[in-house]
């Protein structure tokens, strides 16, 4: 018989979205004088880098204010030809800030990057954040602080097996096998899934993207326990689905670097050939985290996992000491002659240097601005560069082997405003909350510096209305019914401070006339 503890709120996952879950949860509960007791489940040894957010540079679409991009519903709204639901975008734009200053209050130092030389898409007058110490630092400071909570048990190499539900549907907790191979229930009325996509699942990566996926390599090694844990675990109790499921992002890096992460991101200021030495896409046709995604992408699908960067040494000179190159560890391979580059970089030296000379020829005279789509552009060639096709004529002449690497997968389960999981006919599944990358959002493209700060944001609602819940009851989250909820979200944003019925759909009489 398996062993029982009971909690008021499981969570699964200890990146960006569980630790804010939790600590989250921990000060709703003493700032609210409950005792509220929190099991936080880690499939990880302790101490080791499991996941996504303990990789990451965490790059966040901030301004200097820490206010998110005003334009980020358009651009959802663009690469995702509607499908975004534009109302969960909304609540992140105007949640994200509250975020990011509540990250800086609990010891998180940011850095403030004003970007001189890549025109950014988004709205922040040329300005990004990133935590000093990446995300790894992030979710030290939040350990910090989930640490002085006792009533928070923080259970490591603890795998989610199933959810635990009563015969109406809601949920009762989750049982789960620890590293003695046993199963273990643990009861709650209220489980938060944040335990990443299914990056490394390799059946599902074959039954969602398709054929080839097993070959993309994962971009940080702590994505091998991103097995679709969550996912699964909410299908199985009737979850709606939201995000393209044969959609994933996946970004170049350096085949060379001895380090994760080694993106080399400036594929626009040059141009990327196959093994045959020929351009395949339009390196210009956007701005650069527009297309480094793409890109990435069309190596993995037809260019059999292998491309080259290749540009001169005005381009390198112009970017020293930036992150579109030196995010690798490795210096770029340079040469007098084209030649030489591409006997250092292991391809055919003549067709390079045709590759080359034909693309230089093809140029067209308007004048190179970093600043803006700058419309110079190559004409005649089968793939011609829209922007930013200067000449690559001045030696030392450098260049990038590359591959691609999964970052994370689309096709997720469907929350609604509050971080709660509904089922397949939009009604919220009562106790069953999520967050992170295993909830989908995003269609086609994504709309980078966005992932992170969706992760923390809907991490941090759920564990504060978890908290607020705590004595109301399971079919209480303060006189608005599912029917409402359903409605509203089709016609105007849900309002966060009106009591939700997340039962069977009644009113519960007696609670109604108290409120």
């Amino acid at each position: 018989m398996a062993s029982s503890t009971k909690y008021d709120l499981v969570v699964v996952g200890t990146g960006f979205a569980g630790c804010m879950a939790t600590l989250a949860f921990l000060e709703q509960c003493k700032k609210d004088n409950k005792q509220g007791k929190v099991a936080l489940l880690e499939v990880g040894k302790e101490g080791e880098r499991s996941g996504a957010s303990k990789w990451t540079m965490a790059y966040l679409r901030l301004d200097k204010n820490l206010d998110f991009d005003e334009d980020w519903v358009k651009e959802m709204r663009l690469v995702s030809n509607g499908l975004a639901d534009e109302e969960y975008c909304e609540k992140l734009r105007v949640e994200a800030p509250i975020s990011a200053k509540y990250l800086e209050e609990h010891g998180v130092k940011f850095v403030h990057h004003d970007e001189p030389n890549v025109l950014l898409e988004f709205k922040t007058a040329q300005h990004f954040v990133f935590p000093d110490g990446g995300g790894k630092a992030i979710i030290g400071k939040l350990f910090e602080h989930i640490r002085g909570y006792s009533n928070c048990e923080i259970m490591y190499e603890t795998e989610a097996i199933r959810l635990l539900t009563e015969d109406s549907g809601a949920i009762r907790g989750l049982k789960a096998r620890k590293n003695d191979g046993l199963l273990h229930d643990l009861i709650a009325p209220n489980v938060v899934l944040a335990c990443g996509g299914f990056e490394g699942n390799q059946e599902m990566l074959a039954r969602y993207i398709g054929p080839n996926s097993h070959k993309l390599p994962l971009i940080a090694p702590g994505l091998k326990y991103n097995k679709g844990a969550g996912l699964r675990m909410a299908l199985e109790v009737g979850a709606g689905t939201a995000g393209s499921f044969d959609g994933m992002h996946c970004e170049l890096v350096d085949t060379r670097a001895k380090k994760p992460d080694a993106v080399i991101w400036g594929h626009n200021y040059g141009i990327v050939v196959n093994k045959d030495c020929d351009r395949f896409y339009d390196e210009g046709k956007r701005h650069l985290f527009a297309t480094f995604e793409m890109i990435a992408l069309e190596c993995w699908r037809d260019q059999d996992m292998s491309c080259y960067f290749v540009t001169d040494d005005t381009i390198m000179k112009k970017f020293t000491g930036s992150w579109v190159y030196d995010t690798t560890d490795q210096p770029p391979e340079t040469a007098e002659t084209i030649e030489e580059l591409a006997e250092k970089l292991k391809i055919d030296p003549k067709k390079l240097r045709k590759t080359v000379d034909e693309y230089n020829a093809a140029v067209n005279d308007k004048e190179f601005d970093l600043m803006k789509l700058d419309g110079k552009a190559t004409t005649g060639l089968k793939i011609n560069k829209t922007n930013w096709a200067t000449k690559i004529e001045t030696p030392p002449f450098a260049g990038y082997p590359m591959t691609s690497n999964l970052t994370f997968t689309y096709g997720g389960v469907k929350t609604d405003l509050h971080a709660r999981v509904v089922s397949t006919n939009d009604v919220p599944i009562p106790g069953l909350w999520a967050a992170g990358e295993l909830t989908g959002l995003f269609y086609n493209e994504y709309p980078p510096a966005t992932s992170c700060l969706r992760s923390m944001t809907f991490g941090r609602l759920a564990g504060t209305e978890i908290a607020k819940s705590l004595g109301k009851g399971v079919s209480e989250i303060g006189g608005k019914s599912i029917k409402d909820e359903v409605s509203s979200r089709q016609s105007q944003a849900i309002m966060m401070d009106r009591d939700i019925l997340i039962g069977e759909g009644r009113s519960l009489k007696a609670e109604a006339s108290a409120a």
